[in-house]
């Protein structure tokens, strides 16, 4: 599997929520968290992006 860290805009643009649906989202731990990079830089392991998005299908399809 090809991992890779992903920073907000390609999380943005993956998952179609905006910036303040995904802090949302992490703030009820419904939404991957972050990994820090640097003092003030974060970024998503694109996996764990991936499993949310393909949990979300499955949900949304009645699996």
């Amino acid at each position: 599997m090809n991992t890779k860290l992903c920073r907000l805009p390609e999380v943005i643009k993956l998952t179609g929520l905006s910036r303040s649906s995904i802090y949302a989202l992490m703030a009820k731990n419904k939404f991957p968290q972050p990994i820090k990079l640097s003092e003030r830089s974060v970024a998503w392991v694109s996996t764990d992006i991936q499993s949310w998005i393909d949990e979300k299908i499955s949900i949304s399809r009645g699996a």
